[in-house]
């Protein structure tokens, strides 16, 4: 039998504590509890990478991690990363770039790419497919994904 457990976190700059059961999924809390939709379930193992989002500023797939595993932590979703300069240039170049097709793994590559852009100041385009590796893209071959990356870096660092 699960209990609730009590967990306060910035979501997006915003501060939020609820009683959530013990064995909440991050994303379950994200989408159910914050109504912040934008986090997707595509396989429940890992392996796509479509609910990713940054904690405390590292990409995580917030389908592994309990909501209560997050205490005190910063988290920043696909509705919250236009506030900030990585998050908004990532987005214009997917847009310019078409880095997306169907959209369902969108907001998981985004939040990938925000952190390897805000990290990784100078890539080349192997390095950055290797470094998205954990994000499948169902529609596309990625060449447009590895593009917006390329723009968003190269707009960055001009920044």
């Amino acid at each position: 039998m699960s209990g609730k457990i009590e967990i306060a976190l910035q979501v997006n700059g915003q501060s939020v504590t609820r009683q959530v059961p013990s064995e909440m999924l991050l994303v379950e809390f994200l989408r159910y509890e914050l109504r912040l939709t934008g986090s997707h379930v595509g396989c429940d193992t890992t392996q796509c990478g479509a609910c990713t989002v940054l904690r405390d500023g590292d990409a995580v797939k917030s389908c592994t991690l309990f909501a209560a595993q997050c205490g005190g932590a910063s988290i920043t979703t696909i509705e919250g990363a236009s506030a900030t300069q990585p998050g908004r240039a990532v987005v214009k170049a997917f847009h310019e770039c078409h880095g997306l097709q169907c959209g369902f793994c969108t907001p998981g590559f985004v939040m990938s790419v925000v952190e390897l852009v805000s990290k990784n100041k100078a890539l080349d385009e192997k390095t950055a497919r290797h470094l998205v590796e954990g994000n499948i893209c169902r529609c596309t071959g990625y060449q447009n994904i590895v593009r917006a990356i390329m723009q968003a870096q190269s707009e960055l660092a001009g920044a």
